[in-house]
Protein backbone atom coordinates (compact mmCIF):
# COMPACT_ATOMS: atom_id res chain seq x y z
CA UNK A 1 0.00 0.00 0.00
CA UNK A 2 1.44 3.26 -0.94
CA UNK A 3 0.78 6.42 0.10
CA UNK A 4 -1.42 7.23 -2.53
CA UNK A 5 -3.99 3.91 -1.45
CA UNK A 6 -2.51 5.32 2.24
CA UNK A 7 -4.69 8.92 1.93
CA UNK A 8 -7.33 6.99 -0.23
CA UNK A 9 -7.73 4.88 2.87
CA UNK A 10 -7.95 7.95 5.08
CA UNK A 11 -10.95 9.17 2.87
CA UNK A 12 -12.45 6.24 2.82
CA UNK A 13 -12.41 6.06 6.64
CA UNK A 14 -14.09 9.69 6.77
CA UNK A 15 -16.76 7.87 4.57
CA UNK A 16 -17.35 4.99 7.14
CA UNK A 17 -17.63 7.12 10.13
CA UNK A 18 -20.06 9.30 8.18
CA UNK A 19 -22.48 6.45 7.26
CA UNK A 20 -22.04 3.86 9.57
CA UNK A 21 -24.72 4.93 11.81
CA UNK A 22 -27.56 5.14 9.64
CA UNK A 23 -29.81 2.43 9.39
CA UNK A 24 -30.80 3.02 5.77
CA UNK A 25 -26.91 2.85 4.67
CA UNK A 26 -25.73 -0.66 7.03
CA UNK A 27 -25.27 -2.66 3.89
CA UNK A 28 -22.77 -0.16 2.70
CA UNK A 29 -21.43 0.79 5.55
CA UNK A 30 -20.77 -3.12 6.30
CA UNK A 31 -19.39 -3.50 2.72
CA UNK A 32 -16.55 -0.42 3.29
CA UNK A 33 -15.56 -2.15 6.49
CA UNK A 34 -14.54 -4.93 5.32
CA UNK A 35 -12.62 -3.55 2.58
CA UNK A 36 -11.03 -1.39 4.78
CA UNK A 37 -10.72 -3.85 7.19
CA UNK A 38 -8.75 -5.91 4.45
CA UNK A 39 -6.59 -3.96 3.49
CA UNK A 40 -4.65 -4.01 7.35
CA UNK A 41 -4.43 -7.93 7.14
CA UNK A 42 -2.89 -10.49 5.57
CA UNK A 43 -3.72 -10.29 1.61
CA UNK A 44 -5.86 -13.53 2.13
CA UNK A 45 -8.60 -11.42 3.85
CA UNK A 46 -8.77 -8.87 0.87
CA UNK A 47 -10.91 -9.16 -2.25
CA UNK A 48 -9.07 -7.26 -4.40
CA UNK A 49 -4.99 -7.09 -6.39
CA UNK A 50 -4.47 -4.59 -4.01
CA UNK A 51 -1.42 -4.78 -1.22
CA UNK A 52 -2.28 -4.35 1.73
CA UNK A 53 -0.66 -2.35 4.63
CA UNK A 54 0.81 -5.65 6.38
CA UNK A 55 2.13 -6.59 3.23
CA UNK A 56 4.21 -3.65 2.88
CA UNK A 57 5.12 -3.64 6.09
CA UNK A 58 6.49 -7.45 5.95
CA UNK A 59 7.73 -7.24 2.74
CA UNK A 60 11.49 -7.30 2.93
CA UNK A 61 11.40 -7.42 6.86
CA UNK A 62 14.14 -9.67 8.34
CA UNK A 63 13.30 -11.21 11.54
CA UNK A 64 15.84 -9.14 13.51
CA UNK A 65 14.08 -5.93 12.30
CA UNK A 66 10.43 -7.34 13.62
CA UNK A 67 12.18 -8.24 17.23
CA UNK A 68 14.38 -4.86 17.31
CA UNK A 69 13.84 -3.56 21.28
CA UNK A 70 14.26 -0.34 21.74
CA UNK A 71 13.90 1.68 18.56
CA UNK A 72 14.75 5.25 18.18
CA UNK A 73 12.20 6.32 16.59
CA UNK A 74 10.54 9.69 17.82
CA UNK A 75 6.72 8.38 18.42
CA UNK A 76 7.80 4.74 19.91
CA UNK A 77 10.13 2.82 21.08
CA UNK A 78 8.20 -0.78 20.84
CA UNK A 79 9.57 -2.98 18.96
CA UNK A 80 7.52 -4.11 15.22
CA UNK A 81 6.60 -7.78 17.17
CA UNK A 82 5.25 -5.74 19.98
CA UNK A 83 2.90 -2.85 17.39
CA UNK A 84 1.88 -6.31 15.41
CA UNK A 85 0.60 -8.38 18.51
CA UNK A 86 -0.76 -5.86 20.59
CA UNK A 87 -3.16 -4.62 17.13
CA UNK A 88 -4.02 -8.08 17.38
CA UNK A 89 -4.75 -8.46 20.82
CA UNK A 90 -6.90 -5.62 20.98
CA UNK A 91 -8.88 -6.55 17.96
CA UNK A 92 -9.09 -9.70 19.49
CA UNK A 93 -10.84 -8.61 22.69
CA UNK A 94 -13.03 -5.56 21.61
CA UNK A 95 -14.79 -7.70 18.67
CA UNK A 96 -14.95 -11.26 20.15
CA UNK A 97 -15.83 -9.77 23.81
CA UNK A 98 -16.44 -6.34 23.56
CA UNK A 99 -18.48 -6.19 20.13
CA UNK A 100 -19.83 -10.45 19.60
CA UNK A 101 -20.00 -11.68 23.11
CA UNK A 102 -18.15 -14.32 21.96
CA UNK A 103 -14.64 -16.26 22.77
CA UNK A 104 -11.48 -14.71 21.74
CA UNK A 105 -9.29 -16.30 18.91
CA UNK A 106 -6.45 -16.46 21.27
CA UNK A 107 -8.45 -19.10 23.61
CA UNK A 108 -9.79 -21.02 20.48
CA UNK A 109 -6.21 -22.55 19.37
CA UNK A 110 -3.85 -22.59 22.26
CA UNK A 111 -2.07 -19.01 20.55
CA UNK A 112 -0.29 -18.29 23.88
CA UNK A 113 1.71 -21.40 23.55
CA UNK A 114 2.04 -21.76 20.00
CA UNK A 115 3.30 -18.05 20.38
CA UNK A 116 5.58 -18.87 22.63
CA UNK A 117 4.57 -15.98 25.42
CA UNK A 118 2.70 -15.38 28.46
CA UNK A 119 1.13 -12.32 28.12
CA UNK A 120 -2.98 -12.84 27.27
CA UNK A 121 -3.54 -8.76 27.66
CA UNK A 122 -3.07 -6.14 25.44
CA UNK A 123 -0.06 -4.67 25.78
CA UNK A 124 -0.62 -1.53 27.18
CA UNK A 125 1.29 -0.07 29.97
CA UNK A 126 4.08 -3.24 30.13
CA UNK A 127 7.35 -2.83 31.78
CA UNK A 128 10.53 -2.35 29.51
CA UNK A 129 11.77 -5.79 30.79
CA UNK A 130 8.18 -7.05 29.90
CA UNK A 131 8.40 -5.56 26.06
CA UNK A 132 12.04 -6.98 25.87
CA UNK A 133 10.67 -10.50 27.07
CA UNK A 134 7.86 -10.54 24.57
CA UNK A 135 9.88 -9.07 21.69
CA UNK A 136 12.76 -12.17 21.92
CA UNK A 137 10.51 -14.46 22.72
CA UNK A 138 7.71 -14.53 20.61
CA UNK A 139 7.45 -16.72 17.64
CA UNK A 140 7.18 -14.11 14.47
CA UNK A 141 5.33 -16.99 12.17
CA UNK A 142 3.09 -17.89 14.58
CA UNK A 143 2.07 -14.09 15.68
CA UNK A 144 1.11 -13.66 11.80
CA UNK A 145 -1.10 -16.74 11.45
CA UNK A 146 -2.69 -15.56 15.23
CA UNK A 147 -3.60 -11.93 13.34
CA UNK A 148 -4.48 -13.16 9.98
CA UNK A 149 -6.95 -15.68 11.84
CA UNK A 150 -8.09 -12.44 14.31
CA UNK A 151 -9.00 -10.59 10.81
CA UNK A 152 -10.70 -13.51 9.82
CA UNK A 153 -12.71 -13.71 12.77
CA UNK A 154 -13.69 -9.77 12.83
CA UNK A 155 -14.71 -10.34 9.29
CA UNK A 156 -17.28 -12.93 10.28
CA UNK A 157 -18.63 -10.81 13.53
CA UNK A 158 -18.87 -7.54 11.64
CA UNK A 159 -20.75 -9.10 8.64
CA UNK A 160 -23.32 -10.49 11.07
CA UNK A 161 -24.13 -7.40 12.56
CA UNK A 162 -27.71 -5.71 12.01
CA UNK A 163 -28.53 -1.84 11.56
CA UNK A 164 -30.10 -1.32 14.54
CA UNK A 165 -26.84 -2.83 16.90
CA UNK A 166 -24.37 0.19 15.77
CA UNK A 167 -25.84 2.66 18.31
CA UNK A 168 -25.92 0.13 21.02
CA UNK A 169 -23.28 1.17 23.88
CA UNK A 170 -20.95 -1.43 25.14
CA UNK A 171 -22.74 -3.77 28.04
CA UNK A 172 -20.58 -3.18 31.22
CA UNK A 173 -20.90 -6.99 31.96
CA UNK A 174 -18.60 -7.34 28.35
CA UNK A 175 -16.18 -4.72 29.86
CA UNK A 176 -15.80 -6.93 33.11
CA UNK A 177 -15.55 -9.80 30.96
CA UNK A 178 -11.53 -8.43 29.87
CA UNK A 179 -10.60 -8.36 33.52
CA UNK A 180 -12.04 -11.45 34.31
CA UNK A 181 -10.23 -12.69 31.38
CA UNK A 182 -6.87 -10.68 31.86
CA UNK A 183 -7.12 -9.30 28.63
CA UNK A 184 -7.10 -5.78 29.95
CA UNK A 185 -4.53 -5.48 33.15
CA UNK A 186 -5.69 -3.63 36.22
CA UNK A 187 -3.87 -1.20 35.45
CA UNK A 188 -4.68 -0.38 31.79
CA UNK A 189 -8.36 0.48 33.39
CA UNK A 190 -8.37 3.71 31.62
CA UNK A 191 -8.72 1.32 28.60
CA UNK A 192 -12.01 0.33 29.62
CA UNK A 193 -13.11 3.63 30.81
CA UNK A 194 -12.34 4.93 27.46
CA UNK A 195 -14.25 1.83 25.70
CA UNK A 196 -17.18 1.84 27.86
CA UNK A 197 -18.18 5.28 26.51
CA UNK A 198 -17.92 3.68 22.71
CA UNK A 199 -20.90 2.21 20.81
CA UNK A 200 -20.62 -1.00 18.56
CA UNK A 201 -19.78 1.80 16.06
CA UNK A 202 -17.41 3.54 17.75
CA UNK A 203 -15.20 0.06 18.42
CA UNK A 204 -15.43 -0.64 14.36
CA UNK A 205 -14.24 2.57 13.75
CA UNK A 206 -11.46 2.40 16.19
CA UNK A 207 -9.77 -0.70 17.12
CA UNK A 208 -10.71 -2.96 14.60
CA UNK A 209 -9.29 -0.30 11.77
CA UNK A 210 -7.81 3.11 12.78
CA UNK A 211 -5.96 1.66 15.72
CA UNK A 212 -4.21 -1.19 13.35
CA UNK A 213 -3.74 2.10 10.56
CA UNK A 214 -1.93 3.63 12.96
CA UNK A 215 0.19 0.88 14.34
CA UNK A 216 1.25 -0.10 11.07
CA UNK A 217 2.18 2.69 10.14
CA UNK A 218 4.55 2.74 12.71
CA UNK A 219 5.79 -0.43 12.14
CA UNK A 220 6.98 0.83 8.65
CA UNK A 221 8.89 3.68 9.86
CA UNK A 222 10.72 1.14 12.35
CA UNK A 223 11.87 -0.95 9.48
CA UNK A 224 12.83 2.01 7.27
CA UNK A 225 14.81 3.15 9.57
CA UNK A 226 15.97 0.46 10.32
CA UNK A 227 16.93 -0.57 6.80
CA UNK A 228 18.39 2.98 6.28
CA UNK A 229 20.63 2.31 9.19
CA UNK A 230 21.88 -1.17 7.64
CA UNK A 231 22.95 0.40 4.42
CA UNK A 232 24.79 3.66 6.05
CA UNK A 233 26.47 1.39 8.41
CA UNK A 234 29.14 -1.31 7.10
CA UNK A 235 31.38 -4.17 8.49
CA UNK A 236 34.60 -4.19 8.72
CA UNK A 237 34.63 -6.93 6.01
CA UNK A 238 33.16 -3.18 4.10
CA UNK A 239 29.16 -5.49 3.36
CA UNK A 240 26.13 -3.68 4.52
CA UNK A 241 25.58 -4.80 8.22
CA UNK A 242 23.63 -2.89 9.96
CA UNK A 243 25.06 -4.88 13.30
CA UNK A 244 22.90 -4.03 16.39
CA UNK A 245 23.05 -4.54 19.87
CA UNK A 246 19.56 -5.60 21.76
CA UNK A 247 20.12 -4.61 25.27
CA UNK A 248 17.33 -6.03 27.74
CA UNK A 249 16.67 -5.06 31.04
CA UNK A 250 15.67 -8.20 32.80
CA UNK A 251 14.95 -8.76 35.98
CA UNK A 252 18.02 -8.99 38.40
CA UNK A 253 20.46 -8.49 35.41
CA UNK A 254 21.26 -7.32 31.94
CA UNK A 255 21.64 -9.21 28.96
CA UNK A 256 23.24 -8.16 26.05
CA UNK A 257 22.23 -9.89 22.79
CA UNK A 258 24.44 -9.19 19.59
CA UNK A 259 23.33 -9.76 16.14
CA UNK A 260 25.06 -8.69 12.41
CA UNK A 261 21.92 -8.50 10.16
CA UNK A 262 23.78 -10.33 6.73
Amino acid sequence: MDKISRKLWNENHRKLKEMIQKPEQHTDAISLFLSQHALLHHESLSHSNQPTLETALRTNLEELMYRKYPVSNPDTKNSIAWHLWHISRIEDMSMNILVADTEQVLTRSNWLEKMNISFPHSGNDMSEAEIAELSIAIHIPALLEYRKAVGRQTQTVVSSLEAGQMKLAVEHRRIQRLFAEQAVSPQSQWLTDYWSKKTIAGLLLMPATRHIFLHLNKAIRIKEKLQRYREKIPNENGKDAGNTILIYHLPATIIFFYFTMP
